[in-house]
């Protein structure tokens, strides 16, 4: 099959299956010249990073109801945006979605760059995310590398060296059967097929529309690929978490640093976290509770166990952080292992 009717069969495919998402075009109304808006594309490529689209779907359209515009964003607080944010993950992105906001309202007018030059020097825009905005807002012909694209190429040209060494031989693959027509289609076509029919466990061989051509399925190892170099055993730390209510309802939070995991997000008081017992580090003199829970949660790179003190207190100045009133404490706007540790302490406080 020549390179240009792989695109052909894809978007025929696409015309009729492509999904709906609540920041996609149709390929109807693309054909008929409505394009995207950047802003839409940008916010929804960001927040997909490290996520399904399943759970990013209700966090745009929050987002976009809150604020429509990146002048709208620009604008926000801080604590406003990293309180949607809650839940999402890999907070940086959200302290980079601001940043990059900022820049495009402040510095270029309110628009986007429209080559992936230009997107690359914004702040948190990596050479997937430049490539997926200067693909599918602009119509660039630029290849399109996230995990669904990478497995598809894979699978299609029997690529059987292990991520993530055989990257560049299957962006190479992806750059070739790039068109210069609907490129931005195309992108979305590949993603598709690889997120509904060419998917990690048990493809729909049989349903795809590039199967006669796919080397894999030939060869009968399209479910063995791509293939993946051993994992790395993930190191557990160890931290404690102080958890502080007042008389009067307020909790004791502190604002993380902005450099580091959870940077700029409020969490509970406590210790650093490392591979042996860390000392204890109250934040606030008070009649400490160990109710002998663990909150155990997963990063990208350790398993993390922290263990909860409890505290209720009259009044008391702490060391670290502040009293936040109780009609302003949300546990929703809280990281997940933050929210894990104020759920998890429920039913366990000394006066119960």
């Amino acid at each position: 099959m020549r390179d240009e009717d792989y695109s052909a069969v894809l978007l025929d495919w696409y015309d009729n299956h492509a999904r709906t998402l609540p920041w996609r075009i149709s390929p109807g109304d693309r054909r008929a010249g409505v394009m995207p808006d950047p802003y839409r594309v940008w916010l929804s490529e960001v927040m997909l990073q490290q996520t399904t689209v399943a759970a990013v779907k209700d966090y745009f359209q929050r987002f976009t109801t809150l604020w429509p515009t990146v002048g709208a964003l620009a604008a926000a607080e801080d604590a406003a945006v990293m309180g949607e944010w809650a839940g999402l993950g890999y907070y940086a992105r959200a302290r980079n979605l601001l940043k990059c906001a900022r820049v495009v309202a402040g510095d270029l007018g309110g628009r986007f760059p429209d080559s992936e030059a230009g997107l690359l020097d914004l702040p948190g825009i990596g050479p997937y995310t430049a490539a997926a905005i200067a693909s599918i807002a602009y119509d660039i012909p630029a290849p399109v590398m996230d995990g669904n694209v990478e497995r598809v190429m894979a699978r299609l040209f029997a690529e059987t060296m292990p991520l993530p060494d055989v990257k560049p031989v299957l962006k190479a693959h992806a750059a070739r059967l790039t068109p210069n027509t609907r490129p931005g289609d195309h992108a979305q076509a590949v993603m598709d097929l690889g997120a509904t029919i060419c998917t990690p466990r048990n493809p729909a061989c049989g349903i795809c529309p590039l199967r006669d051509p796919c080397k894999a399925r030939a060869t009968g190892i399209a479910a063995d690929l791509p293939a993946k170099a051993p994992k790395k055993t993930k190191p557990t730390r160890l931290g404690i978490a102080y958890l502080v209510r007042r008389a009067d309802g307020a909790w004791l939070l502190e604002t993380r640093p902005e450099k580091g995991l959870l940077g700029g997000m409020l969490g509970w008081p406590g210790t650093d976290w490392t591979e042996s017992a860390p000392p204890e580090n109250p934040p606030i003199a008070a009649r400490w509770h160990d109710p002998g829970l663990e909150v155990r949660h997963t990063f990208t790179h350790f398993h993390l166990r922290l263990s909860l003190r409890l505290a209720l207190l009259e009044d008391g100045t702490p060391t670290r952080g502040r009293f936040l009133p109780r009609q302003e404490f949300r546990p929703a706007n809280l990281p997940t292992v933050m929210r894990k540790a104020f759920d998890l302490a429920q039913g366990a406080w000394p006066e119960d």
